[in-house]
């Protein structure tokens, strides 16, 4: 019987995580076929260690889960090489890239299948029918290509997130431990857990990349098995926090009270991402429950203060940017810290109509820090996501905007950053506004240095606020060369692209 290879592509520089996608596939294999993880964030070089398996002729199936950004930029080569010395070698790809871009990952002849969106099902049954010589044209969730034609089979219905098997945590031991490998100390605790409790989100966001791939769908696992997950991991290895990195953790008030019941005794501190807009519904008693059994932080996508923009970005709901305010304010008297994301930079018929929502959203920032200093600010350019059918996306590709046209162009340092939402490459935006949004995010950085940066002491928080004060109340944010020195010299670390 053939083995499975499975390769989880480098994704951080340090306080690497449990590889939770890689793993579930892992899972749905498990019993029925061997198999070994390659982790590129806990090997020098990945790359030979793949091949030392492959050299074997023991495995033949190979399965890359791929983000946009730097595992991307690790598996492209990696993919092109194993091809060249290893034909015979079926390469599956699993993730948010493939899912968005299929074509050009289909049309490089590198990878032979993509699993659109949860692989609990799907990778198996397609393993099954390429071990038994059956045809897998009717398998739900795939991506091929048959000649010139790219086939996407239908969606699956979500699972029942209780009936999957449990991720093989102890197996995953064998190869990288997870006490020294994968729970680091962070802002939270000094044995960070990062773990899926649900998939999908409930709401069509036309600039998110989940939404083409569960459209608008979102299942959890009940809270009482997310706990039993969390409290098997703290026991055996000593976890002492977690971050939820679900999509939209929040969504339902009732599963995330009863997990916080559950979770108090444990005294664990806690992160996870939501919508101010469903949050903002909870009660004063479930955002207190919430708050004692450990949730210092959450993540809300506040994305802008323009109730216009909010809907040309189809953020759906009823959020709007006093809503978002509102908000901020709130959660203070819990003691909270929200963490606000904004996208700016989105298209507009005019540059003068750009330039004013940039010009918008920077004051709107401000006055969230005049209600609640301690509101954490991530700032992201404005990326296109192709959401097919969406009007958004239509106005981007009639402004000019095309994506790389090769597997090999997506490796390039631009697109990396275009990835990370740091560089658009958006026909719209000049250099001086992408200056300008950058130049505020380093005042701002400066006069509220993230409190996730716990390398940073209160000295060097003290010194880079007074420096960056004046330009701050002055909004003079042009050239800010003294303070991008001091981040550079501190490594000052980004939450948006380095996590805690």
């Amino acid at each position: 019987m053939n083995k499975i290879l499975l390769f989880n592509p480098k994704s951080a520089i340090a306080k690497h995580r449990i590889p939770n996608s890689i793993l579930n596939i892992a899972a749905s294999v498990e019993g029925k076929y061997e198999w070994v993880i390659v982790d590129g964030n806990c090997e020098t070089d990945p790359l030979s260690k793949i091949e030392c398996y492959l050299q074997t002729g023991e495995f033949k199936y190979l399965g890359f889960t791929v983000m946009p950004g730097p595992q991307l930029r690790q598996s492209i080569p990696f993919v092109k090489a194993i091809k060249e010395k290893f034909p015979l070698t079926i390469m599956i790809w699993g993730g948010y890239f493939p899912s968005s871009h299929p074509k050009v990952i289909l049309d490089s002849g590198y990878v032979d299948f993509i699993i659109n969106g949860p692989g609990d099902h799907a990778f198996p049954q397609l393993i099954d029918a390429l071990e038994q010589n059956r045809p897998y044209e009717f398998i739900k969730n795939l991506i091929y290509k048959t000649g010139t034609e790219i086939v996407k089979t239908a969606k699956e219905d979500l699972m029942d997130q209780d009936a999957l098997p449990v991720l093989p945590y102890d197996k995953l031991n064998r190869f990288y431990s997870i006490k020294d490998r994968y729970l680091g100390r962070t802002y939270l605790g000094k044995k960070t857990l990062a773990y899926h409790s649900s998939i999908g989100c409930p709401f069509t966001c036309s600039f998110c990349a989940v939404v083409p791939i569960y459209e608008a769908r979102w299942k959890a696992k009940s809270a009482q098995a997310v706990y039993n997950d969390i409290k098997y991991i703290k026991s055996k290895w000593g976890a002492d926090a977690i971050e939820f990195h679900d999509n939209n953790f929040f969504v339902s008030e009732k599963r995330a009270v009863e997990f916080a019941r559950l979770i108090m005794p444990e005294k664990m501190s806690w992160w996870g991402m939501a919508r101010i807009d469903t949050m903002d519904k909870f009660s004063d008693e479930s955002l207190r429950i919430i708050r004692e059994a450990g949730c210092k932080i959450i993540f809300f996508g506040a994305e802008s203060g323009n109730n216009l923009i909010l809907e040309q970005l189809d953020k759906g709901g009823t959020q709007t940017g006093d809503q978002i305010i509102r908000f901020a304010e709130r959660l203070k008297k819990f003691d909270i810290i929200p963490e606000y994301s904004f996208v700016l930079g989105t298209p507009a018929p005019t540059p003068r109509q750009v330039q004013a929502q940039i010009d918008f959203e920077i004051d709107f920032i401000k006055k969230i820090k005049q209600v609640n200093p301690r509101t954490e600010i991530v700032l992201y350019t404005y990326s296109p996501v192709p959401t097919e059918g969406s009007s958004l996306f239509k106005e981007v590709t009639a402004q000019g905007f095309k994506y790389p046209q090769t597997l090999e162009d997506w490796v390039s340092p631009a697109w990396e950053n275009f990835d990370l939402r740091k560089n658009p490459l958006t026909p719209w935006l000049t250099p001086e506004m992408i200056d300008k949004i950058r130049d505020f995010e380093t005042v701002l950085n400066g006069v509220y240095p993230t409190v996730t940066d716990i390398r940073l002491s209160k000295l060097k928080r003290k010194a880079i606020k007074l420096m960056a004060g004046f330009r701050y109340r002055t909004n003079l944010y042009k050239y800010p060369y003294e303070i991008k020195l001091l981040q550079r010299v501190w490594n000052y670390r980004q939450p948006e692209i380095q996590g805690f």
